[in-house]
C-alpha cells in the first residue's frame, strides 16, 4: 500500500499542545449551569472532536496516505500580517489574566491562548511546508478554529484567522492569486472581512443560510456581500439552503465554484474544512454525507490540478459530532487524493435528499454573478 501510494501522500501538520485549549461545559456553547440539569453537555468545539479526527488518521485505512509533520506555535509579530495589534494585544492580556469570555460562546481559558498560537503557527508552516517545493498537499489539523476571527475581533469560537494568515503569506511569498474555498456551515466571515478589498483572493464560502449572529458577526453571508474597492465581486458567498445535501452541495459547486475558480486561474487553493455541515452535526443544518464531502474533495482536487499546479492546503475548521466528524474528514481527503474507490463506508449515513430547492437557488445565484460580479460576466 505505502509503495502504491507514494506519490499520492497529504503532509498532516499536527500538535497535541492544541488539545489544552479548555473549552469547558454549560448549556450547548454558553457556558451556562441553569442549575437544574444533572448533565452538562461540553462545548461543542472541544477536544475529544479533534483526538477523533487525530486517531482517524493514525488507525483509519487512509493512514498509508498520512505523512505527519510536527505544528509549531506562531510567534506574535507573524499574526499582525492579518490582525490588528491592538487586537493582539487585547488577546494576551486576557491569556496572562487567566482567560475570560471574548465573546458569546467564545472562551479563552488557561492554556487556550498557546492553543491558538500553535494552530496558527502550524497552519503556517503547512503553508510554508507547499510554499517551499517540499509537498502539493498538506493538512492543517488545528483548533482552536479561525475563519471567524476578523482582523479586529474574535468570533464564534475562533481567536486568530488561521487560514487568513496563511494566504498572505503565500502572497507575501510570490503567489499572485489565492483562491479559498470554505465548506464549513456557518460563513467564512473572518476571512471574508480580512481580503474583502483585495482582488489577489477570491473568498468562495458555501454555507447555511444563518445571517448574522450578533456584534461580534455582523456579516450576514448574503449573495450581495460581494467585497468592496478592488475587491468587488471576489467575495462569493453561496448560503444554500437549510437542509441542502450531497447532491445540491454537488451542484453548486460545479455551477457555481468551478467556472468562478477557472475564470480567477489561483496559483494556490486553501480549502477551508468544516464537518459541520453534516447531516448530523448539532451545530448545522445541512445534510452532506461522506459521499458529498469526498465529491467536493474530488472537485478541489480537480481544480488544484488545472490552477495551482496540484497545490492545495486544506485547514481544519468546525464539526462536533464526535463520531462523523472524523469519518467526514476522511472522505474529504480520499476525494482530495483522488482515490479511485472510497476507502471507508459510511456507519450511519441515510437521508432521502430533495435538492430542487438548493438547485434553484444555485440559478438564481449564478444569474446574480453574472448581472453583478465584474470578472463573472459572460460566463
Amino acid at each position: 500500500m505505502a509503495a502504491a501510494c507514494s506519490n499520492k501522500i497529504i503532509d498532516v501538520f499536527w500538535h497535541e499542545g492544541m488539545l489544552n485549549h479548555e473549552t469547558g461545559k454549560g448549556v450547548f456553547d454558553s457556558g451556562t449551569d441553569p442549575g437544574f440539569l444533572d448533565v452538562l453537555e461540553k462545548h461543542p468545539e472541544n477536544s475529544d472532536r479533534i483526538k477523533n479526527m487525530v486517531s482517524i488518521l493514525q488507525k483509519g485505512p487512509i493512514s498509508p496516505y498520512i505523512s505527519w509533520q510536527h505544528g509549531r506555535p506562531a510567534q506574535v509579530p507573524e499574526l499582525l500580517s492579518f490582525h490588528a495589534p491592538e487586537y493582539i494585544d487585547e488577546l494576551v492580556e486576557a491569556g496572562k489574566q487567566g482567560g475570560k469570555m471574548i465573546c458569546a460562546g467564545t472562551f479563552l481559558n488557561p492554556g487556550s491562548w498557546d492553543a491558538a498560537l500553535l494552530a496558527a503557527g502550524t497552519t503556517l508552516s503547512a503553508m510554508k511546508h507547499i510554499l517551499d517545493g517540499h509537498g502539493k498537499l498538506a493538512y492543517a489539523l488545528v483548533r482552536p478554529p479561525g475563519h471567524h476571527a476578523q482582523p479586529k475581533q474574535a468570533d464564534g469560537y475562533c481567536f486568530l484567522n488561521n487560514a487568513g494568515l496563511a494566504v498572505q503569506l503565500a502572497l507575501d511569498s510570490g503567489c499572485k492569486k489565492v483562491t479559498v474555498i470554505d465548506i464549513d456551515v456557518h460563513y467564512g466571515n473572518g476571512t471574508a472581512e480580512g481580503f474583502y478589498r483585495t482582488d489577489k483572493v477570491l473568498t468562495v464560502s458555501l454555507h447555511m443560510n444563518h445571517g448574522s449572529w450578533g456584534p461580534s458577526h455582523p456579516q450576514n453571508g448574503s449573495v450581495g456581500e460581494l467585497g468592496e474597492g478592488e475587491g468587488f465581486g471576489y467575495n462569493l458567498n453561496i448560503p444554500l439552503p437549510n437542509g441542502t445535501g450531497d447532491r445540491g452541495y454537488g451542484y453548486a459547486m460545479k455551477k457555481l465554484v468551478v467556472p468562478a475558480v477557472h475564470k480567477f486561474e489561483p496559483d494556490m487553493i486553501v480549502f477551508v474544512v468544516g464537518q459541520d455541515s453534516s447531516a448530523f452535526d448539532p451545530n448545522g443544518r445541512q445534510c452532506l454525507t461522506m459521499d458529498g464531502y469526498r465529491e467536493i474533495g474530488r472537485i478541489v482536487h480537480s481544480l488544484a490540478n488545472k490552477h495551482s499546479g496540484g497545490k492545495i492546503l486544506i485547514v481544519q475548521e468546525g464539526g462536533y459530532h464526535i463520531t462523523y466528524s472524523a469519518y467526514c474528514l476522511h472522505a474529504i481527503l480520499e476525494g482530495v487524493l483522488d482515490l479511485p474507490q472510497p476507502l471507508l463506508c459510511d456507519p450511519i449515513a441515510y437521508y432521502p435528499e430533495d435538492e430542487a430547492f438548493a438547485v434553484k437557488f444555485v440559478e438564481a445565484t449564478r444569474n446574480y454573478h453574472k448581472e453583478m460580479v465584474p470578472f463573472l460576466k459572460g460566463t
